[in-house]
């Protein structure tokens, strides 16, 4: 789809209670961290993007990933795969964006709309970081 056809959105990835000093980074368009950060005493990591939107839904950009015709997701890499070596865990969370509200896409892709944000839990029923897919436990527009 050409990219005179999508529209650009700001859209951010806020991982609230990860675990404390463990690296978080987002995946970039070749495969390697991006932006890393890491929580000092658990407060929250926010990673931005720039998202891009064509009728269909379809969904497009360079933290974009697809699986089958529709699934579109972002990594956030954690530990070893986010860059820090010496950390006992390797993970990536899979944050999916395809399934995000309609009336919240409208809303970020007003004239003078917001970011949109989509907020996940960084910690794990164990207490390890969180890993594989990971379901948003809120989306909004701020």
């Amino acid at each position: 789809m050409a990219r005179a056809d999508q529209v650009e959105i700001r859209a951010r990835i806020v991982i609230e209670q990860p675990v404390a000093g463990v690296l978080h980074s987002l995946q970039s368009k070749d495969g390697h961290p991006l932006d890393p950060k890491r929580s000092a005493q658990g407060e929250p990591l926010a990673f931005d993007f720039p998202l891009r939107i064509a009728s269909g839904p379809k969904f497009f950009g360079d933290q974009v990933r697809r699986e089958g015709k529709e699934r579109r997701f972002v990594y956030i890499r954690v530990g070893q795969s986010a860059g820090d070596f010496a950390s006992p865990w390797s993970r990536r969370m899979k944050i999916d964006v395809h399934d995000t509200p309609p009336e919240l896409l409208d809303r970020a892709m007003a004239d003078g709309g917001g970011v949109l944000e989509i907020i996940v839990d960084g910690t794990a029923r164990d207490g390890t970081p969180a890993c594989a897919t990971v379901r948003p436990t809120r989306r909004r527009v701020v």
